[in-house]
């Protein structure tokens, strides 16, 4: 007999529509596993059964009544850097262990009016300033279920955890430098960063910033709905939009032409070289967009990442972090930072004005290298990251110096996507021989996230990832 968490998200949808099972039913799966589960895969931050039971009651009244809405009595999970009114928001920071917002961020209110079960929030690095998620509100590192000594990545990293151990049908996610992909990549599963703008930050806002949410998922099909859901500009957004047709039709129509996509493996970093099983997924896939019929030209990399570029990524990085973190907490609890956080608060503290602004016009720069290069191609596919899911710890060698450099090397291919404000999807290509995932970005031209993930949707029914899951998948 199939088990609810075995079906799609856009399956358990149908079905609760269809009265084959209630929200009830599903609220109390879901958090089943997640009780049995979660200890070992470090994928919450806070479960909340109470408000999800509640959630759940108002759904199936009405479901009951006829009513309807997008995600109606379908569990959810929400990344623990966004603000939840009446749920803990920790910012994955014991000095904010105890923090409970009174009013959501744009996108979880948009994810609650669409009739979404909240199941709790999903674990995340403090500030979200590392692409592992290990901290000092959890006991547990967010682990890919696939090798539980191997981190998930980050920041989204609980939120992949969750989907991809069927703790949770689809997650909501973040990313600013491939936050939500890598963590996609490491876990077997699909994640989307959409294009700059389609996702409101409200109510953040800002002229420059790189970190947009969206879905991770199992299929693309699940992503889309969940994205259609979440594109709603708030109207006070600088660089707000919406597309003319939703991400769940494109999903399941045909592209109308074929499309002609750049390739490279390059990491753009001198002394960095690709993963052997990375430049597999980058040719595996392109094979098979060959006989889809799309034209794939192997290229160099259009822009390097060594030099003042990485600098600035550092700078850059150091002021957004380094900045914020203060500003969030009271000075009594500052010393309950982590070692990295602090080390970027006092990198921030030496920082001028002039360094800053240099760093945002190096990177300008290097994102105009990228648009130019690729200007005659619909699309590019690189690998997701360099690498398999690495070892809990492996950031931590060289010191808090070092973890900046480390981190880079293994998620170099990502960062450029969120400074060109492009759409990018990181999709399944093949668990190696060690039982570790491995996964391939696509990345589409700005705004055109219905081609993007028109595209995506059509690998996936050529190469059905879906059905690969990890060991505690059966449990």
């Amino acid at each position: 007999m199939t088990e609810p968490h075995e079906l799609s998200a856009v399956a358990q949808l149908d079905a609760l529509r269809a009265g084959e099972i209630s929200s009830r039913e599903l609220t109390e799966h879901y958090l089943d596993r997640i009780d049995r589960l979660d200890a070992g895969l470090g994928a919450f931050v806070t479960v909340t059964p109470e408000i999800a039971m509640a959630d759940a009651a108002r759904a199936d009244e009405r479901l009951a009544r006829g009513e309807w809405s997008p995600l109606c009595g379908l569990p959810l999970g929400l990344k623990d850097l966004y603000p939840t009114a009446g749920i803990r928001t920790t910012f994955g920071s014991a000095a904010l262990a105890e923090y409970v917002p009174t009013e959501d961020a744009w996108a979880v209110g948009l994810l609650r009016q669409a009739g979404a079960v909240i199941m709790g929030k999903t674990n995340t690095p403090e500030f979200g300033a590392a692409c592992y998620t290990e901290n000092d509100v959890t006991a547990r590192p967010a682990v890919t279920p696939y090798d539980q000594g191997r981190y998930a990545s980050g920041s989204s990293g609980g939120a992949a955890a969750a989907v991809a151990a069927g703790l949770l049908p689809v997650a909501h996610a973040g990313d600013g430098a491939g936050s939500t992909r890598t963590p996609a990549a490491t876990c077997h599963l699909v994640g989307v960063k959409p294009s700059r703008g389609l996702v409101s930050p409200a109510p953040a806002s800002s002229f420059f910033s790189t970190v947009i949410e969206g879905p991770i998922a199992r299929t693309v099909r699940d992503a889309a709905m969940l994205l259609d859901v979440l594109a709603r500009p708030w109207p006070g957004d600088l660089y707000g939009w919406r597309p003319e047709t939703s991400f769940a039709s494109a999903a399941t129509r045909p592209l109308a032409r074929p499309r002609k996509i750049a390739m490279w493996t390059g990491t753009g970093l001198d002394g960095v070289t690709p993963h052997p099983q990375s430049v597999l997924a980058v040719q595996r896939t392109a094979g098979l967009l060959g006989e889809l019929g799309h034209e794939v030209h192997e290229i160099a990399i259009p822009a390097g990442c060594d030099g003042p570029v990485r600098q600035a990524l550092k700078d850059l990085f150091v002021y957004a972090v380094g900045t914020m973190a203060p500003t969030l907490v009271a000075a009594d609890r500052r010393h309950l930072f982590q070692p990295y956080t602090q080390h970027l608060i006092t990198a921030a503290e030496t920082m001028t004005a002039a360094e800053v602004v240099t760093a945002q016009t190096v990177l300008a720069r290097y994102a105009s290298t990228f648009l130019a290069g690729l200007d005659e191609f619909d699309l590019a596919l690189t690998p997701t990251t360099n690498g398999p899911p690495v070892p809990i710890g492996h950031y931590f060698a060289n010191g808090v110096d070092g973890e900046a450099d480390l981190m880079l090397g293994w998620s170099c291919y990502t960062p450029w996507v969120n400074l060109t404000g492009q759409p990018a999807i990181s999709l399944p290509s093949h668990v190696d021989g060690d039982g570790l995932p491995h996964g391939v970005q696509l990345v589409g031209r700005q705004r055109q996230d219905v081609e993007l993930l028109a595209l995506a949707a059509q690998l996936e029914d050529a190469s059905p990832w879906a059905d690969v899951h990890p060991p505690c998948w059966h449990q």
